[in-house]
Formats: structure tokens, sequence, C-alpha cells
């Protein structure tokens, strides 16, 4: 998972905004989890320049606006006079371009990442009751980090998930190993989602940060609840099998407790 950058954007996650087709989705009565689309929006005004467009991405995501330009892309102030000029002035690279519409098609329908996302947070809330189900949208970015978290929120930034074989991955001057490459697929969309969300609200120990063993036992333990969250073996390394075992060994011991031991003598 370190291979990815992790990014603690702090902001307030709007609750509720105007009708409109990407206005946010709570989760229901029935746990679904359904993917903000504020990248559609956006798009749209960096493709065509759409005024429309550019006001909904001012009204309706500030937030999201304002975490895109100022801390993602860091292009400058929101409030600039001349930020919306900048900002599409910014994509109007031809290699951006192309990214922004490999995106949009690749990621046209994601049902089948919302049912993926619900049934982990499913699992995820009987695990640790008190963990809130957090807010999640998709943006494109400019291939500089896959996942925000926020205060109670996901961002997913589509142009770092288009598949390893994508031509633009390729390029030396990005220099992304292999095993990078192996991982910016759609099918680690929903791991990083959950991985990144687990490790803002379980921190590696701030006393025990400088200990190699102590992050890779950290890291281990978010990966492999996981992979039990999501069904499936995203993550295997000697570090998640630690994990394995000591679970093994320790079966009565739930999820949420295994999240809050800090003392890793016993994994040794």
């Amino acid at each position: 998972m370190n291979i990815h950058k992790i990014y603690y954007l702090l902001f307030i996650v709007m609750l509720s905004c105007i009708g409109c087709e990407w206005q946010f989705l709570s989760p229901d009565e029935d746990g679904f989890v359904a993917v903000n689309r504020y990248d559609r929006v956006e798009s749209l005004y960096l493709t065509t320049g759409d005024f429309s467009a550019l006001q909904q991405m001012n009204t309706v995501y500030p937030t999201q606006t304002r975490t895109l330009i100022e801390d993602v892309l860091r292009i400058g102030k929101v409030d600039d006079q001349e930020i919306n000029k900048k900002f599409l002035r910014f994509y109007q690279d031809s290699t951006l371009q192309a990214l922004i519409s490999e995106a949009e098609l690749q990621y046209a329908n994601m049902d089948d990442i919302n049912q993926d996302l619900a049934n982990a947070f499913k699992y995820l809330k009987e695990q640790i009751p008190t963990m809130e189900i957090p807010e999640i949208y998709a943006q494109i970015g400019s291939l500089d980090q896959s996942v925000i978290v926020g205060n109670n929120s996901i961002g997913i930034c589509l142009d770092k998930y288009l598949g390893e074989d994508y031509p633009l991955y390729q390029k030396q001057e990005y220099g992304y190993t292999k095993e990078q490459l192996m991982m910016m697929n759609r099918q680690y969309v929903v791991p990083d989602c959950i991985g990144f969300y687990l490790l803002s609200l379980y921190p590696i120990p701030s006393d025990s940060i400088d200990s190699q063993f102590v992050r890779d036992i950290h890291i281990a333990k978010i990966q492999w609840i996981v992979n039990q969250a999501t069904g499936k073996q995203a993550f295997d390394t000697q570090y998640t099998q630690l994990i394995t075992r000591f679970m093994t060994k320790n079966k009565n011991l739930t999820v949420a407790e295994l999240l809050k031991i800090n003392n890793y003598s016993d994994f040794k």
C-alpha cells in the first residue's frame, strides 16, 4: 500500500445540495453506497468550458473543487479572480484531455464499484459499529495521487486506475514500477478506498512511526482487514501472512480489537 501517496486533506463534507445529476447520495437504510460523480461535472467543464458545469462545481461541490484546485493540483487559490481560467488552461494539455476521456470511458458505469463498496462497508460496520460510513466521490486529477481521505470523505482519482497497460503509464518520465502498475487497475479502487480510510481512522502510532517493522505490521493489519472486507486477496505480503497467523491463533480477537493493538512484539 505504501506505493501510493497518502494525503490527509481534512475538510467539512457537504451534507446537502440542490437536486441535480451529480448530487451527493448518502448511504441509504439498506446500506447502499454510491460514488458521487463529481468527475462528470468536472470533465464537462474541462472539455467544453461549459459555464453551467463550472457553476455546479462552485455551488454544488465547493469543497471538492477547492480541494482539487488548492491541494491536489496546487495551481492557486479558489477565490483568485483568474483561477477558473487557470484551471481550464491547466487541463488543455493534450495528455490530460486524453486522460479525462479515458477515465470517463472506463468509468461510465461504476455499479460494480458501488456494490463492492457497499459490501465492504457493511462488513466493517458489523465489525466496528461506531465507524461512520464516509461520503465517496470520484474526480480526475493529474496523476498526482490515488485516493484523498478527508473528514468522513473519500475522493477517488480515476486517472490513477486506468489499467496497468494504459500507454501513458508506460512512459519513462513517470517512472512507475511494475508493482505500482499492477495496482493501477479498476480492481484496486475499492481496496484502496477502504485501506486509506481505515488508515486515516487508525494511523501508525506516533511514538513508533520511525520503526520500519511497526509501519509494516500496522499497514499489514489494515491490508488484512481490507482483504476480509472485500472478500478478495487484494494484498498478499509476508506481513499480511503474519497477521493471518496471528488471527488464526487468536480466533476470539475481533477486527476492532486488532485495530487497537499498538504493541507489535507479539507479531515478531
